[in-house]
């Protein structure tokens, strides 16, 4: 499976932006879905959303319509989460995914990115 690694959370304010970042450490994301995932403290991993292997085909989750924005940039094997507005309910750890065009799941995962949005 390829290798993911998060980067890009931290501490924002009411109606901020943060730009989230999975990284492919060997193999490239080219042939791969991937998917960004949320976890509050206490709560379930929730779908946030989900790029294709064609780059303009995207996902949301009706929380993230509006505000979150993902896409690839393919020269540097990276994979963004741009979320805009951000609001306190949105604090939580983010995960990107990666399901190879041949997978049935998302079997790759990264470590993780707490992004805290502040009230």
């Amino acid at each position: 499976q390829v290798r993911l690694v998060e980067s890009g959370g931290g501490l924002v304010q009411v109606g901020g932006s943060l730009r989230l970042s999975c990284a492919a450490s060997t193999r490239t994301l080219n042939s791969y879905v991937v998917g960004w995932f949320r976890q509050a403290p206490g709560k379930e991993r929730e779908f946030v959303g989900v790029i294709g292997l064609n780059n303009e085909n995207t996902n949301y989750a009706d929380f993230a319509k509006g505000r979150f924005t993902i896409s690839r940039d393919v020269r540097r094997n990276m994979v963004y989460l741009q979320m805009n507005s951000l609001k306190p309910e949105d604090t939580a750890v983010y995960h990107c995914a990666a399901r190879h065009r041949t997978g049935s799941e998302f079997g790759a995962w990264g470590q993780g990115t707490q992004v805290t949005v502040s009230s």
